[in-house]
């Protein structure tokens, strides 16, 4: 049982009480529901990997995303990770293509430019003549970091544009931290 409740741990957002808790509910369920679960992990695990164009996961060569006709080819969207990607997908606002760099830069944990999806990503907005770039990245200095060196190399290609930071919608204002009214005062719209 202690094995098992720190196999959960080590998963992202899952601390000592949370881990404890799926430990003991696996171990109620019948026997086939765990082989199942054990299963659709292995086959996820086996078969999910890497679109060859975006680096979004993918079963096949190609995601369904980039398959996709109906969305705009002179427009993409560049992201950290998939779940970044995901976030923007459930909105339904951007019908666009992406590109998953594979992180951000941090010097701080040894992960440098070379070790992301960055010059894949100037490589295919240079052969596929992509009007606009929106870099869609996380608001920190690793985040920051990574746009304007983004921004640098692709700007002699296209228009490079980043997504608005600002308030979460039903916050307060006495309650934001002065970086977040910073950007937020920046990035206002005119009311029409």
């Amino acid at each position: 049982m202690a094995r098992l409740i720190d196999q959960f741990q080590q998963l992202p957002g899952i601390g000592p009480r949370t881990a404890q808790r799926l430990a003991l509910h696996l171990l109620r369920q019948p026997k086939e529901k765990i082989h199942n679960f054990a299963n659709s992990l292995l086959e996820a695990h086996d078969q999910v990997g890497q679109c060859k164009k975006c680096f979004h996961l993918s079963a096949e060569s190609e995601c369904e995303i980039c398959r996709n006709n109906q969305r705009s080819k002179q427009l993409i969207c560049a992201v950290a990770d998939s779940r970044d990607l995901l976030a923007l997908e459930r909105t339904r606002e951007f019908k666009g293509l992406y590109h998953v760099i594979g992180g951000l830069i941090s010097p701080m944990d040894g992960i440098g430019p070379e070790m992301l999806e960055i010059l894949s990503l100037v490589k295919r907005v240079e052969q596929d003549s992509v009007k606009e770039v929106i870099l869609a990245l996380t608001p920190s200095v690793e985040g920051d970091t990574t746009s304007l060196y983004l921004a640098r190399l692709l700007k002699p290609f296209t228009k490079v544009t980043r997504i608005a930071y600002g308030l979460p919608v039903g916050s307060e204002l006495e309650y934001a931290d002065e970086v977040t009214l910073s950007r937020a005062l920046e990035g206002r719209q005119i009311i029409d």
